[in-house]
């Protein structure tokens, strides 16, 4: 299961910070950094105008997406 839940704060409800396990407030570039380094292997990179966003990898559950809902 992912561990990375994003805090929809940005301009319409986009992520600019992440819940990462037990950090709070991660700026969205440093998860990003982290994707691509390995360090979330249930995750990837998705590329939306122009700007990077965490999201899990595709499976059957939704407990586990990065924007689960609040």
């Amino acid at each position: 299961m992912s561990k990375i839940k994003g805090r929809n704060d940005g301009p319409g409800g986009r992520n600019e910070h992440y819940d990462v396990g037990s950090r709070q407030n991660v700026p969205r570039r440093n998860v990003v950094a982290e994707i691509k380094r390995g360090e979330h292997p249930d995750t990837h990179i998705v590329n939306v105008n122009g700007r990077e966003y965490a999201r899990d990898n595709p499976d059957a559950s939704t407990r586990d997406n990065v924007n689960r809902g609040k």
